[in-house]
Formats: C-alpha cells, structure tokens, sequence
C-alpha cells in the first residue's frame, strides 16, 4: 500500500518533508479494525509533530502521521465486538500508533464511531478531532448543559480554525450559551457568523473588543491559539467562578495562581489522553463520534470542511501543511483519496 511519512524533522519547503512509500498492509488483532482510508483530514497537531517528534534523528522507515480518516473495515480483530467488515468509521486516532496518511491503518475500535451518511465523505472526514476536542472540553471537563447554563456567555480565541468551528456550533445547538467568538479578517468573521457565533470580535484588542459590544466579563473563556498570548486577557475578561479550558502549547509558564482571587477553574484538553493512556472510558470517544454523527445527520451541526484536495500525495500535504502553518486556515482541510 502507499503510505506518506518523514525520516526527519524539516521545514515543509524542503523536498522530503513529505515521501511518498510503499508498505505492508498490516494485519488486524484483539481490539483493532484494519480500515481501508478514504479520506483524511489535517490539523494543526500534524505539523507541531512534523517539525518536532524527529528534530535532529534520522529513522530508516517514514514515519506515518494524520489523527482524522474516514473508511471502510476491511479486517477485525478477534476481541472486536462493535464493528464489522464492510461498516464505514470515521475516527481521531491514537498520537501513539502509526497515523492516517496512508491507504489502510489499524485502529482501537474504542475510539471509532460510525460515520455520519448524511454529508460527503469529505465532510465526515472533516469533524472527528475537533468534534472529541470541543465535545469533551464543554461536557467532560467544564460539565456544561442546556438546563443549567443556557444564557451564559462564552467567549472563544480562535473562532474560525477547525475546534473553534465545531465549538461555536455545540455551543450555540447544544447548550444555548451566547458565543463571542474571535477573528481578525473579513473572511473568518464571516465563517464565525456561518458558524452560529452572536458576535466577534478582534482578537488583537480582546479586553476592549469585549467590553464594547457589552460584557464587561464572560461565564466561560476556551483558547484554541496562544495561551501566553491571551493570558492576560483571560484574567481580566473571566468572571468569578467561572471556567478556562486551553488546548494550545504555552512556550512560556502560565500563572494560574492569577486566577485563585476569582475562584476560577482551569482545564486543559487533549483528545488523545483516553487513548495514550488506555483510560478505564475510552470508549466514551466511540459514543461521542456516533452522537456527533447523529448531530450531523439531523442537521443540527453543519460540517466544517472549507477546502478540499483530490489525491493522497506528498505534494497535497505538503501544500495542507503549509496552510495550516500559515494561520489563515480556515475550518478544515481534506485530502480525498
């Protein structure tokens, strides 16, 4: 099968960032499905690993990265109880296994749902990372809900990139918060609006920009860009009591104690912590794939694909990872097959 990885870490203009490979298919056991990929789907933990996991190391075999696919299983393990030949899955993926960009790849049925049948392939391959991240952030981490939280107001950094474009939409169907949500051009605070967001503002003027349409402080506050970027931010715009949830990487420390005065809550969200450490609920990420595909077929949530790529190649990644390094990114970027 063709597969697509890297021997070392390079800048994405280099000639072997990407190379293009032949493997073996590999063979499916206990709880793993072999699935037969579709499509795939990139996101910015792909390029934090592309640059970093193989900085000054060289490895004999590429090593094969993506964390979102749609296809069909073609094997199942012995101990597999949920799936079976010929379902079609959608899924996340494992940081610890061997990823997507590739025409077939093993994976822990515990982390797989059954994709949605409603929208295209190339939607579904869109939403499973970022539905799991912004799914367990509101209702696994911050405990959030229709009947006691309805009204209350989040605000979002990051409004138009892949979490944020599913954030805005759970919080706006599911939970009924108001959403402010953040954007800097024309085009991603127009996506932010498509996306359901009451309002937007500028990111580069926060405290002000909230204030002037309002609120002086909000309920909730999740970053999906810079933490040390926005920190202060942050401390000034959350309101006593209320909840901070961040997925990104802070370079520098962050001061939670500036957050004890008001009593404030901190989560951080990583999508693949059920699955690296074996977790005893892993298997809540199946039944949170199949609701948020339930979601999509009823259309309640939209699919958040904004640009699609034709062809698992080297040069298509490459060109999706320049994208993505680029910051203008817009919802998510599909590679079909």
């Amino acid at each position: 099968m063709k597969a697509i990885g890297f021997k070392t870490s390079l800048p994405i203009e280099e000639a072997d960032s990407f190379i293009e490979f032949e493997k073996e298919i590999p063979t499916a056991q206990g709880k793993d499905i072999l699935v037969k990929v579709e499509a795939i789907s990139v996101n910015p933990v792909d390029y934090k690993i592309r640059r970093n996991s193989l900085k000054d190391k060289q490895q004999d075999t590429p090593k094969v990265i993506g964390w979102d696919a749609i296809g069909t299983v073609e094997a199942t393990g012995e101990e597999v109880t949920i799936f079976q030949k010929g379902d079609r899955v959608s899924y996340a993926g494992d940081l610890t296994r061997e990823g997507s960009n590739q025409e077939y790849q093993l994976v822990d049925e515990r982390i797989v749902g059954f994709a949605p049948k409603k929208i295209s392939m190339e939607q579904a391959a869109a939403m499973p990372l970022t539905s799991l991240t912004a799914y367990e952030l509101f209702f696994d981490h911050f405990k959030l809900s229709k009947e006691k939280d309805a009204g209350k107001t989040l605000l979002i950094i990051g409004g138009a990139g892949g979490v944020g474009s599913v954030a805005i939409q759970l919080a706006k169907k599911l939970l009924g918060l108001t959403v402010i949500a953040t954007a800097s051009r024309d085009v991603t605070i127009d996506w932010c609006k498509k996306m359901g967001a009451d309002y937007v503002v500028n990111h580069t003027n926060l405290v002000s920009e909230v204030k002037n349409i309002g609120f002086e402080q909000v309920d909730f506050i999740v970053d999906f860009v810079d933490l040390n970027q926005y920190w202060e931010a942050i401390v000034e715009l959350i309101k006593p009591l209320g909840k901070v949830g961040s997925i990104s990487d802070p370079t520098e420390p962050v001061r939670l104690q500036q957050l004890k005065r008001k009593s404030v809550s901190f989560y951080w969200e990583l999508m693949f912590t059920r699955s690296m450490y074996q977790t005893e609920d892993m298997i809540a990420q199946h039944h949170i794939l199949n609701k948020i595909a339930q979601l999509l077929e009823e259309g309640i949530l939209q699919p958040t694909l904004h640009t699609t790529m034709q062809g698992l190649t080297a040069e298509n990644l490459k060109e999706a990872h320049r994208l993505l390094e680029s910051g203008k990114a817009i919802g998510k970027v599909v590679l079909k097959f």
